[in-house]
């Protein structure tokens, strides 16, 4: 079983950045799908970011792109995202996830369904003055 372990959450102005990291132990190499979720207070999940091993595409929703990264480091099995300019509206408690990909699996429809098996406890991200 896949486990999960998100950190590098915390409080930041606006503006700012931070970087979360989701560290992976356990049968990592049966998954080839990666994605960051968040959830504010209210709010529905949404998939923020998610990447595909299988052939190296990656998903952003609207939102976050062009200030949020998302990359992974097979040796290390860690899977990052880099979040820069964030905003206010950016502050949720963010989660990893992973699954295996079947190959007809169109990454964008399942980061956005958050159709993930393995999830992470989630990192606290707030952004304020």
């Amino acid at each position: 079983q896949l486990q999960l372990v998100e950190s590098g959450g915390g409080l930041v102005q606006p503006g700012g950045s931070l970087r979360l990291s989701c560290e992976a132990s356990g049968a990592t190499l049966d998954y080839d799908a990666i994605g960051w979720f968040r959830q504010a207070p209210g709010k529905e999940r949404e998939g923020v970011a998610c990447f595909s091993s299988a052939d190296g595409s990656t998903y952003y929703t609207p939102s976050v792109k062009g200030r949020f990264t998302i990359s992974r480091d097979n040796a290390k099995n860690t899977v990052y995202l880099q979040m820069d300019s964030l905003k206010p509206e950016d502050t949720a408690l963010y989660y990893c996830a992973a699954d295996n990909v079947p190959p007809y699996t169109v990454l964008q429809a399942m980061c956005v369904l958050g159709h993930f098996s393995s999830w992470g406890q989630g990192t606290q991200v707030t952004v304020s003055s």
